[in-house]
């Protein structure tokens, strides 16, 4: 949102005499490139995939930097180790999260735990989402997932080509239906749309340098009707969006709770065990999470697995050697099968890693001051880790950019994991809870598709095949921006065995 000449010198004089300028008292903080008198590095902040500017500048300024922002301490990391170092082992001072304005604006912040600051109340809502989404309790829910694949196979089969809202609605499926027990409609369902709108405005609103507002915190407090203020409209609608998102669910499950009629969901299995009252507000605003931040995430790392199949066949096929030596033709995919498809076990972390959901992550706080390797970290410093920059380090993946499953098998053909993968869902007590669920899900849908289909680049009218763009978008949920590919059968048993889960019995 453009501001004019005027209002950037009202801006510099209320920074001057509110002395905005941080005063460090000499300690120096990590490398970084030089910024302006008061505004600092203001038109340095990218607003556009940051996650790739900062990888860049890690080659000139080292794994951990750092920028200043209007007085404001921003520091970068690059480097996994770094961050396992501040954030596992001194969690205490790295956990919280910074008021992103434009994000409280639109109370997108009660929409998804994990933008809460650290402190009593989150503590709390984390405990009972640890709780609900435990291993063995994630566990409990691979039924309500493989039972939604076999629907998204089902979608593919009949309409290939429109793979892309396929994936929305069946990523959407599986959290309304592990949240809140909704079956969702198979097309144009209210909270597919509700989902969809809500999570794209909120992510679009995530980095510093998408509003003025979330760089120039004082711009909250003005009017309206003031020229450059239409962000403040774009926050009240939204917000309108959000209200509904969290509250129309769970009033559904109450309301179903209340007529004996409820399904097995984590919001109702959770009420049933609930024995503090405040407990309810927290069930809600986990459920919420889920349905905000799992649906968005999930959906990427499922477009990318048709990206990456398609871009690379020769990975497909040994995949698809494996899976018809392990299972045969005659059945799909199950979780008990994992142990016995080492390779599809590595090319589900090679893509995990490849193109990752979310690359730089959400932002950190610092609550104290703290020092690193002889560099200042102030307390109120953001801290942005990035992960991208970290599964990509050509020292520890070389030919990052390559996508090689055997990266990931020893020498006796295992499938090894890679502690760095944990950037994938971050780190310390900002994990990702949800990271079981997300996990199973996309595991039992990509073997499904790797046992079923053959993904290849689409051909135009005269059988040239069509480029695929492998450059994703730049929101806090990144997707591969709009491919064509050709997703067809392998065979007969392939389409016999999608059929039969029309009649199939979940249990």
């Amino acid at each position: 949102m453009a501001l004019t000449w005027t209002e950037w010198i009202g801006i510099a004089l209320a920074l001057v005499a509110t002395k905005l300028l941080y005063n460090h008292k000499g300690r120096q903080l990590p490398p970084g490139p030089k910024g302006w008198p008061i505004i600092g590095n203001l038109f340095d902040v990218p607003s556009k995939h940051p996650w790739f500017v900062y990888e860049e500048w890690g080659k000139k300024y080292g794994p951990i930097m750092s920028m200043n922002v209007l007085g404001q301490p921003i520091i970068v990391v690059n480097s996994h180790s770094i961050a396992k170092e501040l954030m596992d082992r001194r969690g205490s001072k790295y956990s919280s999260r910074p008021q992103i304005p434009m994000i409280n604006l639109m109370n997108f912040n009660k929409a998804n735990m994990a933008l809460q600051p650290y402190g009593h109340e989150w503590r709390q809502t984390r405990r009972v989402a640890d709780y609900s989404l435990r291993p063995s309790a994630a566990n409990n829910y691979r039924v309500m997932q493989k039972k939604n694949s076999h629907r998204y196979l089902r979608q593919l089969i009949e309409d290939p080509a429109n793979f892309y809202n396929h994936i929305r609605h069946f990523t959407t499926a599986v959290a309304m239906d592990i949240a809140y027990g909704y079956e969702i409609a198979e097309s144009d369902d209210h909270y597919v749309i509700l989902a969809e709108t809500t999570v794209n405005k909120g992510t679009a609103a995530f980095y510093p340098a998408a509003f003025y507002v979330n760089m120039i915190p004082w711009l909250a407090r003005l009017p309206e009707w003031l020229p450059g203020m239409g962000f403040k409209k774009y926050a009240r609608e939204t917000s309108r969006f959000v209200q509904e998102m969290i509250e129309a669910p769970f009033a559904f499950v109450k309301e179903q709770m209340a007529n004996g009629t409820a399904t097995p969901s984590l919001t109702r299995d959770s009420l049933l065990e609930c024995s503090d009252p405040e407990d309810e507000g927290r069930i809600k605003y986990v459920a919420a999470s889920i349905y905000s931040a799992g649906a968005d995430t999930t959906g990427s790392s499922l477009n990318t697995v048709l990206l990456s199949l398609a871009t690379h066949p020769e990975v497909q096929k040994k995949a698809q050697d494996e899976l018809d030596r392990v299972i045969g033709r005659g059945r799909l995919p199950d979780y008990s099968d994992r142990d016995k498809l080492p390779y599809v076990d590595a090319l589900f972390q090679e893509m995990m890693r490849w193109r990752i959901a979310s690359p730089m992550g959400a932002t950190r706080l610092t609550t104290e001051d703290d020092v690193y390797d002889n560099y200042f970290i102030p307390k109120g410093s953001i801290v942005q880790l990035n992960a991208w920059a970290m599964l990509h380090d050509p020292e520890h993946f070389p030919e990052p950019d390559a996508f090689k499953p055997e990266r990931f098998l020893n020498k006796d053909g295992k499938c090894v994991e890679d502690p760095v993968l944990s950037a994938h869902f971050g780190f310390g007590r900002r994990v990702c809870p949800g990271r079981h669920l997300a996990l199973n899900t996309i595991w039992i849908t990509m073997t499904a598709i790797l046992h079923c289909f053959d993904v290849r680049r689409a051909k135009d009218a005269t059988g040239k095949e069509i480029d695929i763009n492998t450059v994703y978008s730049d929101n806090l949920i990144s997707f591969p921006y709009p491919f064509k590919c050709s997703i067809t059968p392998r065979d007969q048993a392939s389409i016999d065995m999608i059929k039969a889960t029309e009649k199939m019995e979940y249990i």
